[in-house]
């Protein structure tokens, strides 16, 4: 069973990057779809990008499509999420979660990263908070 764990949070001033990164143990990460979600003061978790075990396909939601690249290191085992232009309403705690594909095999990687409840393995989140 894979297990991970997120790192690369912090506080950083609008219009700065940051990179999180997902590390796994316990398995090869390349198995799983991967996700990154966040979720907001006083509101639910969202998605916010995905990458597709076999391919490599990624997918974003509107609010971070062109400011944030999700991405995998086969060899550190490790999926990253390159945040660029953060503004105050990127401010949330980021999680990652993986996705070994038995609920979702032939799905789309949108739908398969819109629905949480296939993401069977979290991570404990990171803390990114934006503000100048």
């Amino acid at each position: 069973q894979v297990q991970l764990v997120e790192s690369g949070g912090g506080s950083v001033q609008p219009g700065n990057s940051l990179t999180l990164s997902c590390a796994a143990s316990g398995d090869n990460l390349g198995y799983y779809n991967i996700g990154w979600f966040r979720q907001k003061p006083g509101k639910e978790r969202e998605e916010i990008a995905c990458i597709e075990r076999s391919l490599d396909t990624t997918y974003y939601t509107d609010s971070v499509k062109g400011r944030f690249t999700i991405s995998r290191d086969s060899a550190k085992n490790t999926v990253y999420l390159q945040m660029a232009s953060l503004q105050p309403e990127d401010t949330a705690v980021y999680f990652c979660a993986a996705d070994d594909g038995v609920q979702s095999r032939y799905v789309p990687l949108p739908d398969i990263c819109e629905t949480q409840a296939v993401f069977r393995t979290w991570g404990q989140g990171t803390q990114v908070t934006v503000s100048s």
